[in-house]
């Protein structure tokens, strides 16, 4: 029941993303009007910073990136009513919406994916029919003519191929280290993204940030490294598949700057882009999960409905199917709060999800977590939200130089 009033809640949410994304363009740029008139100078300062956030919204966990685009950020940037009053107000409560129903949604899918993978380890068609039911779904609302569908031009499509893939692979990773290992391990490794970030930027961009941004990433991989060090539930599998999952989604990020241009086709909004990247994910899966799972999927499939669970197969499917639609709402959501907040609110956000979720596993699951452990993992989460500020701080002093 809880699930289902969780699923109702993310449906309306991304319902109303929808109906914004479909407004007349007189209506977009009569409200972007109003709005812009009311901000102050400061204001203003924060949502043009804002835009490169949202240019990372095909990161699920929230890394940063260095991108431009106007085209996703005309969707999120309907910001109507005052900034103080009632407008405020309602403007505070719809931010906080997003943020608790992101919370909830990712919660409860590394809950019931952990549970699905517990009962049927096989985490490649596990994720492989994930990627299917968002693929579904992101159809059925083109489909429906409740979300323009996206048009993709030839050099589309060998971009959105490209992010595809990263994104497949980041996310069979992904549940490989979920099915390995507890939630909370998962979620300790993974907090070492901004570094992956950064080294990718590096390499592939030839970007480097202040001595001061990469100073304050030691405490991250310090912190991880002292919490895993003697993990009393350590997994190499799932160690090196969040590592691996790291270098995926960060690579994901690089390629998926080039695929939010007008030359990739019409449409292409954060979320129709994301829907694209799902299908095409899936159908790049395919033969991952045949090759890794194809022989031996039968025989957990027949131990999962014939085990001490007690599942039936029908159960096992409402399962899987629930399971899919939690990980595609959840990064809908998460993309309505990533154009409503300043990349600084997003960091803090991002930092706290990762303790409730590590929180929450550790309550339902009831893994030991030693002190060492803990404290780790607090200074390691800490590192990211100081390396976020950090680097958020020097990104605005490089802007207001570059202005002056």
């Amino acid at each position: 029941m809880k699930f289902s009033l969780v699923s109702v809640a993310a449906v309306l949410a991304i319902s109303a993303s929808s109906a914004s994304a479909v407004m007349p363009r007189s209506a977009i740029i009569g409200t972007q009007q109003k709005a812009s008139r009311r901000r102050s100078g400061r204001h203003a300062a924060a949502t043009s910073t804002s835009r490169d956030v949202l240019n990372d919204a095909l990161r699920l966990d929230g890394e940063e990136s260095h991108h431009g685009v106007s085209r996703a950020v005309s969707l999120f940037n309907l910001r109507g009513g005052d900034d103080d009053g009632a407008g405020g107000l309602m403007q505070t409560l719809k931010v906080g919406s997003y943020f608790g129903l992101w919370y909830a949604l990712n919660i409860v899918y590394n809950i019931l994916n952990k549970k699905l993978l517990n009962i049927l380890p096989a985490p490649l068609t596990v994720g492989s029919i994930q990627l299917l039911i968002g693929s579904l779904y992101s159809m059925l609302l083109w489909g429906t003519k409740i979300r323009a569908a996206p048009q993709l031009t030839a050099e589309g499509r060998d971009k959105v191929t490209k992010v595809g893939f990263y994104h497949s692979a980041g996310q069979l990773l992904s549940m490989m280290s979920l099915g390995a290992g507890p939630v909370s391990f998962t979620h300790i490794v993974k907090a070492l993204e901004p570094f992956f970030s950064a080294a990718v930027s590096v390499v592939v961009f030839g970007k480097r940030m202040k001595p001061q941004v990469y100073a304050s990433l030691i405490p991250v991989v310090g912190g991880v490294s002292y919490a895993c060090l003697k993990e009393l539930s350590f997994s190499w599998l799932a160690f090196w598949s969040a590592m691996g999952s790291n270098l995926a989604f960060a690579l994901r990020a690089v390629v998926s700057k080039s695929a939010m241009t007008p030359s990739t086709g019409e449409n292409i909004t954060s979320t129709n882009l994301f829907g694209l990247v799902t299908i095409y994910s899936f159908i790049i899966s395919i033969p991952i999960f045949l090759i890794g799972e194809g022989r031996s999927f039968p025989g957990l499939w027949s131990a999962a409905i014939g085990g001490e669970g007690g599942k039936t197969a029908m159960e096992m499917v409402k399962a899987i199917i629930i399971s899919g639609l939690f990980h595609y709402l959840n990064n809908e959501v998460m993309y309505l709060a990533l154009g409503n907040v300043h990349p600084v609110t997003l960091a803090v956000g991002n930092t706290l999800k990762r303790v409730f979720i590590i929180v929450a596993s550790v309550l339902v699951f009831h893994n030991p977590v030693t002190k060492q452990a803990a404290i780790g993992s607090a200074v390691g989460i800490g590192g990211v939200l100081v390396y976020s500020l950090t680097k958020q701080y020097y990104e605005k002093l490089e802007a207001m130089e570059k202005e002056a």
